[in-house]
């Protein structure tokens, strides 16, 4: 598939209270990107904002339909994989108590070898808004720094 993301309905930008937006460009090669953005379980290494990522059924990388469990913005979270393109796009429900959320990451090919990458994000839920109101730019920020570390 190519395009812009696949919101799910209910989740559009225009129907959700958060919305957030990073991008990238980098010389590195969409496989190099790709196959660090689903190593999942090596996440803290370079992204300090997740830990504990468990695979349900073992292994350390995502994968079509994956369920996995972590932590981030200190809040657990039950996720589940929803596309899976190698290489090109990855997506993913996330929920807890108080949020729910839709990230979804597309790498896109430059001609120098190098790809943008872009991840957005939408949320709902009680906890979701207190955390925004509290930290507006948060998300922003450590969702930069993710793209950071995949990009170098």
């Amino acid at each position: 598939m190519t395009g812009g993301i696949v919101w799910p309905a209910g989740f559009n930008p225009s129907e959700s209270p958060i919305h957030v937006v990073n991008r990238i460009e980098t010389t590195t090669a969409p496989e190099i990107v790709w196959t660090r953005l689903v190593h999942a379980t090596a996440w803290s290494a370079t992204y300090a904002n997740a830990q504990d990522v468990v695979i349900e059924g073992g292994g350390a990388d995502l994968f079509a339909d994956a369920r996995f469990h972590w932590k981030t913005f200190g809040v657990s979270l039950d996720t589940r994989v929803v596309e899976f393109e190698p290489e090109t796009r990855l997506a993913w429900f996330a929920q807890s108590t108080g949020v729910r959320a839709y990230h979804a990451w597309l790498i896109t090919p430059l001609p120098d070898g190098g790809c943008t990458i872009l991840t957005e994000e939408t949320q709902h839920g009680w906890l979701a808004r207190i955390a925004r109101r509290l930290f507006p730019r948060r998300m922003e920020h450590w969702h930069q720094r993710w793209l950071e570390a995949l990009a170098a």
